[in-house]
């Protein structure tokens, strides 16, 4: 019996144990989750708690920020035309960038400096930055007749209390239209009132902006890589010529390139480029 007694507890003896085991790690599990409960809880109830001592303590002062009463307040029926005027300033703040690339001349310069740097094949040289600046001190002088008569018959008139707010901003539109009429081609034009499905419009007037824009930016894509296209051709020439002379010496392992960019550089300089390329660019609008 003692023999069977012994035998029986080595048999039972480890089951028994990871059994209790279990038992021990399942009471911690639950242990801890009622712990993390009461914590999650009191976590939801002390924000509460306070966001209510807070708008107590923001409804005693009356100078105190209450967000909810101005929240409120911007709904009523008489405050909502001012809450929209808010969200139109700022929309229009955040979008000035893409306004300025849509409606000015800035399409079209960065477009010809990009090819013309790739052209002399210097990679970042000038860099980005210079490139920008440079686009955006050619746009402020091109468009300053336009931003002129935008001051001179929409701003300054608007802040003598002569006119409206909306007859301010139909004739700020006149010159920016004028302007990009000008330099839009009638092809394009035709085409975004062909996708429109809109009528031929019997004056300038009749053109809707929404469909000046984009009809302006195409023809600014058309003109700079028309431009880039023929940058291109000079300095071309001068690396099929640098080709065609290291193959004839037997020089295949040289990049060409290596070779013709001392020679762009050095042409483009004896020629004047920046003032050549520049003055053609800021003719080129009409």
């Amino acid at each position: 019996m003692t023999g069977a007694r012994r035998e029986g507890r080595k048999r039972f003896g480890p089951a028994t144990g990871s059994v209790a085991a279990e038992a021990r790690g399942s009471c911690l599990l639950f242990s801890r989750l009622f712990f993390l409960s009461v914590a999650a809880g009191a976590l939801m109830i002390g924000p509460h708690a306070a966001a209510q001592d807070t708008a107590a303590a923001i409804g005693a002062n009356p100078l105190g920020l209450n967000l909810l009463d101005t929240v409120r307040a911007a709904a009523e029926p008489d405050n909502i035309s001012t809450s929209l005027t808010v969200v139109f300033v700022v929309t229009v703040i955040a979008l000035a960038p893409s306004i300025l690339i849509m409606t000015t001349c800035f399409t079209r310069i960065i477009i010809v400096l990009g090819f013309l740097r790739q052209a002399l094949g210097t990679q970042q040289t000038p860099p980005n930055q210079v490139l920008i600046g440079l686009a955006l001190f050619l746009t402020f002088f091109i468009m300053m007749p336009t931003y002129e008569a935008v001051n001179r018959d929409a701003i300054q008139p608007y802040v003598r209390g002569e006119l409206s707010r909306d007859e301010a901003l139909s004739r700020a539109l006149e010159p920016v239209r004028d302007f990009m009429l000008r330099q839009t081609r009638p092809k394009d034009l035709r085409l975004f009132l062909e996708i429109a499905k809109l009528p031929r419009p019997q004056r300038r007037e009749d053109v809707p902006t929404h469909v000046l824009i984009p009809a302006f930016m195409i023809s600014e894509l058309t003109v700079a890589f028309q431009i880039g296209f023929l940058l291109y051709i000079p300095f071309l020439i001068i690396d099929m010529v640098v080709a065609s002379t290291l193959m004839a010496m037997g020089m295949m392992m040289l990049p060409p390139i290596f070779i013709s960019l001392p020679f762009k550089i050095i042409m483009f300089v004896l020629v004047d480029g920046w003032n050549l390329i520049l003055g053609s660019l800021v003719r080129s609008f009409r």
